[in-house]
């Protein structure tokens, strides 16, 4: 089940990279028809929308990847002189609170979207339907519920890493 998860978090950031290879592609072109727009070519329209969206989408998707490999911020000056009882218990707790953000931010997507979609709201140039956004950052929300959930299971010793995951690599505390 763990590895299903990983691998499900893995591929959400790969999208996630996809897309913003995409965005940057898109930006270039935009830049390139706005140099030269005297030779007929235009700027990409709604540009802006697109990076708006589109980055905030891969952020979802990329969090719970980021989550897994260690890679959020954490500040060791005093952690790692702490006794490893305490230690587990710190990271059970910042597991915990971030779950329930994660839970409270997947709940309030949810709403969101199905909000944008009973008003029909659409972004100001291409008239795109604000609730695909958020359609698509509730995937990348889902995903992060579980990864978190099955994070604090394995510090809880109700589940294991995956086989060859690596854990002292991973900035596991």
């Amino acid at each position: 089940m763990t590895g299903s998860i990983f691998r499900l978090a893995r591929g959400s950031a790969m999208l996630g990279g996809l897309l913003l290879c995409a965005i940057t592609l898109m930006i270039v072109v935009s830049i390139v028809g706005r140099a030269l727009s005297g030779v007929g070519l235009a700027p990409v329209p709604g540009d802006f929308e697109l990076v708006e969206i589109g980055t905030g989408v891969a952020v979802f998707w990329f969090l719970p990847w980021t989550y897994l490999r260690g890679g959020h911020a954490t500040v060791d000056l005093l952690y790692n002189r702490l006794p490893a009882p305490l230690r587990k218990t710190i990271l059970l707790v910042g597991d915990g609170l971030m779950l329930a953000l994660w839970l409270v931010l997947t709940w309030k997507l949810w709403d969101g979207m199905l909000e944008k979609r009973e008003y029909l709201e659409t972004t100001f140039i291409l008239q795109m339907p604000l609730w695909w956004a958020y359609a698509a950052a509730f995937v990348g929300a889902v995903i992060g519920c579980l990864v978190y959930l099955t994070q604090t299971a394995i510090h809880l010793g109700l589940a294991r890493h995956p086989e060859g995951w690596p854990v002292e690599s991973a900035g596991v505390h």
